[in-house]
């Protein structure tokens, strides 16, 4: 394990460890309990449509044959921001989730506005489980406990950002890879980078920033996947595009983004995830974390028609930035 980050701090660590927490390599003001309490007051306003007003249609894939496949290449987005990556053999899952609401408790909380374009029993064997970081909606403890049962005689590996490893340890997972930003691994199948992404974690109302959010590029052979979690817009794309592009396929985040005065360091925008696209020198991209649940108040089925609107003006090939049906499968050529 090789950690190639030349920034240090005084001491010797890498700047974004501050104590026992972490810090974005771009701080941003961080908002607090007033400005949360300001933007679900403002949002009573808004007439937000409710989840049950979205009627997303799923599409319809074929299940025996992805269990089955090794030899074709090819992507399938489950909802939110897990995908089904089938890549030379290797398959990978992102940010699992595949319970009904984004939320400790299944009472409470986001519900799905569309059940999983892929349910968990119909996976594949898999090698390899991408976790972003520890916010709900990205790292679901429903979802990994039922994955730990149904994968165990296989034991994918699990790539986990720093100190997140003590989290599936706790639920018997050892098979776990903790890596910080810029570190990577080999393994005889694939090789593995965190990359840094501008965001935060938090499982508790106790807990800011003490575990390590990330990205992730996966090398398989010569076919390279970036997978972004959940991020704002910073310089980082280009420097990740050039010290490791370009990209086969780039999954990269679409919604969640409104209004920006609480959401634009954290999330992007549409035309963020494309300016994205081109700053990290991805050959396609694949938009993701839009139409599951309501998190924002932008609606669920926006974030296609910007993407849509957008991609002439920004001189993007409508086949280099593509907007997936719930549970489409797309085979990579």
């Amino acid at each position: 394990m090789i950690q190639s980050c030349s920034a240090q701090s005084k001491n010797n660590s890498p700047i974004h460890h501050r104590g026992d927490r972490f810090v974005n390599l771009y701080p941003f003001k961080e908002l607090g309990f007033f400005d949360l309490l300001k933007w679900r007051w403002q949002r009573s306003d808004k007439n937000i449509p409710q989840v049950d007003s979205y009627h997303f249609p799923l599409a319809h894939n074929d299940p025996e044959f992805l269990r089955r496949n090794r030899t074709e290449n090819t992507v399938t987005w489950i909802g939110h921001s897990t995908l089904l990556i089938q890549v030379n053999g290797v398959n990978i899952l992102t940010d699992p989730h595949f319970s009904e609401r984004a939320s400790p408790l299944q009472w409470i909380g986001p519900k799905r506005a569309v059940q999983p374009g892929l349910k968990m029993e119909d996976l594949p064997d898999l090698d390899l489980i991408l976790i972003s970081h520890n916010h709900y909606d990205h790292l679901d403890s429903g979802s990994i406990s039922r994955l730990k049962q149904l994968q165990n005689e296989i034991a994918p590996t699990f790539a986990v950002p720093l100190k997140l490893k003590k989290w599936f340890a706790d639920k018997g997972i050892k098979n776990v890879l903790e890596l910080d930003w810029w570190q990577f691994e080999k393994t005889v199948n694939f090789e593995i980078i965190a990359v840094p992404m501008q965001h935060w974690s938090k499982r508790n109302p106790f807990a800011n920033n003490d575990t390590l959010w990330a990205g992730w590029v996966v090398k398989i052979k010569e076919f390279k996947f970036f997978f972004l979690g959940d991020t704002g817009y910073t310089p980082l794309f280009k420097e990740i595009g050039k010290r490791l592009g370009p990209f086969d396929l780039c999954a990269i985040p679409i919604g969640a983004y409104e209004p920006r005065w609480f959401m634009k360091n954290q999330h992007i925008s549409p035309e963020e995830s494309l300016l994205i696209h081109k700053d990290a020198n991805c050959k396609r991209s694949i938009g993701i974390h839009w139409g599951t649940f309501v998190l924002t108040d932008e609606p669920l089925d926006e974030p296609p028609r910007i993407i849509a609107e957008l991609k002439p003006e920004m001189g993007i090939a409508d086949d280099e930035f593509i907007v997936l049906q719930h549970g489409e499968t797309m085979i990579l050529e």
